[in-house]
């Protein structure tokens, strides 16, 4: 059969291998032609509301004319080198903007790709930090039901053995501890004592204040500063994966911000680039770098990407960071907060909703219905919302919106109504 004969679908089951699916079970992708401000569109021409903004990218919505054409410009001035010998004024320009609104104790920035190997790097570093000083500290903490990302050291501080399960032999060396809800803290935090003293700790990975993969599981911020705090007097490399926290979804620029005690070490992409391409950071205070700073040439960070701080990408994130920064941009966060607080009222005391909880644009409830991650049920909670044009993925049971900041208010009723109609459908 011709190719042009096919449709796109069947064109992509030919050669395609994708995330997070198992395709004996997964059945057609369904293709997507467009995107603008927080729609999507199929190639048959349905529009889908962008309820999480396609895995927390595309905050300031899809295909923004402010990020394009800015990128478009540059592109023709300066598309790709080197980063290795080699510097440019978008890596620069970005640097100088994103340290003004990170915590105060950041002051440096390392590139990669994305949301994983910015984790592996932070990792890295916590371990070589303590290596380069001769110290013997070879275990990182984390929390239960952490997710960090694929990568092989972003997996082993993973607590999601779905994702893992077939690596586990291979990981670094990790412990766990629980997370702090306010009503456990004392227990956590005897529990990380006895860690620490059992264990030579190097590093501590966390998100801060919301565990996206775990089901957007939202700890206590005054338990969380504790940790942290026993960590930095106890010498442990304090690591903020603000993969997904980050770039304004809990109200502030950076979750971190709501802590006391701030990490000595960030891993940030997914919106960092605005959802048009693909990079990460991973910043650190000057200490840590210090560590690394020697004549001494293997005390160095080796790591390095072939695309590092492409000039493209930074522009993205330049042109980004000015919208996060903008008074309308903040507008709509608080706007869009504002909504969620109020359809929380709307379905708080509904009968199937359970744990409803809030932070920033990010709202998340349990249905209250016996529900596998990957089930059955949970497909057809998946195909209820896209029936009803809009784009949102259940983690399990658990139903979040994490939507582009620029959403109008038409469109999140729509996706409120979709939700408000599965609370009675399943």
């Amino acid at each position: 059969m011709k190719k042009e004969n096919l449709s796109l679908a069947q064109r992509d089951q030919k050669h395609l291998w994708h995330p997070l699916t198992q395709h004996k079970t997964s059945g057609k992708m369904l293709p997507i032609v467009k995107a603008m401000g927080a729609s999507l569109f199929d190639d048959k021409g349905k529009e889908y509301i962008d309820g999480i903004a396609s895995w927390y990218t595309a905050v300031y919505g899809h295909c923004n004319k402010k990020i394009t054409q800015r990128v478009a410009a540059q592109m023709q001035q300066l598309d790709q080198v080197v980063f290795s010998g080699f510097t440019h004024a978008p890596a620069i320009e970005l640097s100088e903007a994103l340290i003004n609104i990170l915590p105060n104790n950041q002051q440096k920035l390392f590139f990669s790709d994305n949301g994983s190997t910015a984790t592996e790097i932070g990792i890295k570093m916590a371990l070589q930090y303590h290596h380069n000083q001769g110290n013997d500290r070879k275990v990182m903490l984390a929390f239960e039901e952490g997710f960090h990302g694929d990568t092989f050291g972003a997996m082993s501080v993973s607590g999601l053995s779905v994702y893992n399960g077939a690596f586990e032999e291979h990981f670094i060396e990790v412990v766990r501890l629980a997370v702090p809800m306010g009503d456990n803290n004392h227990e956590v935090l005897e529990q990380l004592r006895d860690l620490i003293s059992k264990y030579n700790i190097a590093g501590f990975i966390y998100e801060p204040l919301v565990q996206g993969a775990a089901g957007m599981k939202m700890h206590d911020a005054e338990g969380l500063n504790t940790i942290l705090k026993v960590c930095k007097q106890n010498n442990i490399i304090t690591i903020a994966d603000e993969v997904m926290t980050g770039f304004g979804k809990t109200g502030k620029n950076f979750a971190s911000e709501y802590l006391e005690t701030s990490p000595d070490i960030i891993c940030m992409s997914k919106a960092l680039t605005a959802g048009l391409l693909p990079m990460a950071i991973t910043s650190c205070t000057q200490a840590i770098f210090d560590a690394f700073y020697s004549e001494d040439i293997s005390k160095g960070l080796f790591h390095g990407h072939t695309y590092t701080a492409n000039p493209l990408a930074c522009t993205a994130a330049l042109a980004g960071l000015e919208l996060l920064t903008s008074k309308e941009i903040q507008q709509d966060i608080k706007r869009v907060m504002e909504s969620h607080q109020q359809f929380g009222q709307r379905i708080k005391d509904h009968s199937k909703v359970k744990n409803l909880r809030q932070l920033g644009v990010i709202i998340a409830f349990e249905l209250d219905v016996e529900m596998e991650r990957y089930g059955d049920l949970r497909n057809q909670l998946f195909a209820h919302f896209m029936e009803n044009g809009v784009f949102l993925r259940p983690l399990g049971s658990t139903i979040y919106i994490s939507a582009p900041y620029i959403i109008s208010k038409v469109e999140l009723e729509k996706i409120y109504s979709a939700i408000e109609a599965a609370l009675e459908k399943f």
